[in-house]
C-alpha cells in the first residue's frame, strides 16, 4: 500500500478521487470513531468511472447484459457523488473484522446517524443493514435508509428511496 500512497493522495487532493472511512460504533460524532488506516475510494463522477471501465454510454442506460457486474459499482458511486454534494460532514462506511457484514455508507444529519445501503435492482435484500440495525447496534434506535430501484415505502426500521431521489433525500 505504502507504493500507492502518494499517488492516492496526490489523486484526492486534486479532487479526482473521494475517500471514505471505515467507522466502527455509528454515534455522533462520526469522525470520533473512524478509523482512518481502513478505506474505500471512489471516483469524483459517474462518468469517470464509466469511462475509466471503458463502459459504452448505451450499456448504462438501456441496461445492457454487459453492464449487470458493474450496475452496482456504479449505483454506489453515483449516491455517493450525490451525498458528497449535499452533507457537510464526511461520508464513512461500516464494517466488521473477519465478516461480509458491510453497511455502503454512515452520513450524520444534526439529528442523527443514518446508516445508508445502495441497491442497484428492484429485488432487493437488505440483510447487513437490518442486522446492523436490529441487532447489532438495536439500543441506537437507528433508521436505515436503502436507495434502490423501488418506489418510496417506509418500512419503519429503514426507508427505500429511489435513486434517482438521492440528492434531493438530504437536500
Amino acid at each position: 500500500m505504502m507504493q500507492f500512497e502518494e499517488a492516492l493522495q496526490w489523486l484526492l487532493d486534486a479532487g479526482l478521487l473521494i475517500r471514505v472511512n471505515r467507522c466502527n460504533v455509528p454515534r455522533q460524532p462520526l469522525k470520533f470513531y473512524a478509523a482512518t488506516s481502513a478505506f474505500k475510494i471512489y471516483l469524483l463522477d459517474c462518468g469517470l468511472l464509466a469511462t475509466l471501465c471503458e463502459t459504452e454510454p448505451a450499456d448504462i442506460l438501456l441496461g445492457s447484459k454487459a453492464f449487470v457486474e458493474f450496475k452496482g459499482a456504479f449505483a454506489e458511486n453515483f449516491v455517493l457523488q450525490q451525498l458528497t454534494a449535499k452533507m457537510s460532514h464526511s461520508v464513512y462506511y461500516y464494517s466488521k473484522d473477519n465478516s461480509t457484514q458491510e453497511v455502503d455508507f454512515l452520513v450524520q444529519t444534526s439529528e442523527r446517524v443514518v446508516p445508508v445501503e445502495v441497491k442497484a435492482e428492484e429485488n432487493v435484500k437488505s440483510k447487513s443493514l437490518s442486522t446492523f440495525i436490529n441487532e447489532e447496534f438495536k439500543e441506537l434506535n437507528l433508521k436505515g435508509l436503502r436507495f434502490s430501484m423501488k418506489p418510496y415505502i417506509d418500512q419503519g426500521w429503514m426507508e427505500n428511496v429511489p435513486l434517482y431521489a438521492a440528492e434531493a433525500y438530504f437536500g
